[in-house]
């Protein structure tokens, strides 16, 4: 598989962000990828109300994200916000391709470091994943990197990778934080693991608000027994990687964690 992390730094506005997303699908696919995954809040930056921009996950902005998986035969993962019962809407990934169409709603809410997300975004109910061709890959975002079981439990759900979008806070160790967790999951999990953040809203010329998830950059790709195989700066870029997915099963046989695992945490 052929994967393309398009690191970009989002702007407020939806309709700017989704002519950044044909730009660099459009790359993508050029470069023959078979899945471009793009950042937590790629629909609109954390530094908008994300009730502003909320919307169904079958809404105009998705519609359009779908459309663009259509027209380049490629898979898309993308941040959005959609609506929730109550004052609260939903940090969602949407995954869409020539497979269909999954949403995942963020489960581990990032209430840290200053930050409190869970008084403007209600959490998700349940893991999900999605088909890239003949490989099953597991959804999560951002804070959900520091949740190991969740990346467990994909793997035992037949997932090869894990696709990661973030909107990282910047701050003390933060980047050493975000590194070292994907390294992490991908050995506890033996799946390949791809974790896009937004470039750091600096680099762009763009004020970065402290503590507040508006990116770092490093997006990276770790193999199933914890190499790096490809990491960003802090600016904007399109990386893209192949994964031999054969690495999944030779990693599981010389290492099987999942197997030997003596207790399997359950979603709560």
């Amino acid at each position: 598989m052929r994967v393309a992390l398009a690191q970009v730094c989002s702007t407020p506005d939806p309709s700017e962000n989704l002519g950044l997303v044909a730009e660099q699908v459009a790359a993508a696919a050029l470069r023959e990828a078979d899945l471009v995954v793009f950042p937590e809040a790629t629909m609109a930056s954390f530094d908008r109300r994300s009730a502003e921009v909320a919307e169904a996950a079958g809404g105009p902005w998705a519609t359009a994200v779908a459309g663009l998986a259509a027209e380049h035969g490629v898979s898309i993962v993308a941040g959005m916000f959609t609506l929730a019962p109550g004052d609260r809407v939903r940090n969602t990934l949407l995954a869409t391709g020539p497979a269909g169409t999954v949403t995942y709603d963020k489960v581990h809410l990032y209430d840290a470091f200053g930050f409190r997300e869970s008084d403007h975004i209600a959490p998700g109910d349940a893991p999900r994943t999605f088909q890239v061709g003949t490989t099953t890959v597991g959804l999560a975002t951002c804070y959900d990197i520091r949740f190991p079981d969740l990346f467990t439990h994909y793997a035992r759900e037949g997932a090869e990778v894990v696709v990661v979008p973030a909107s990282w806070a910047p701050g003390p160790r933060k980047a050493d934080h975000w590194r070292a967790l994907a390294v992490a999951r991908a050995l506890d999990s033996t799946t390949f693991v791809v974790a896009c953040g937004q470039a750091s809203p600096l680099m762009v010329g763009r004020h970065q608000r402290p503590r507040a998830p508006t990116g770092i950059g490093g997006s990276l790709v770790v193999s199933p027994e914890g190499e790096v195989l490809a990491e960003a700066g802090t600016a904007p870029e399109l990386l893209v990687v192949d994964l031999d997915l054969a690495a999944v099963a030779e990693a599981r046989r010389a290492l099987p964690v999942l197997d030997d695992a003596r207790f399997v945490a359950t979603f709560r």
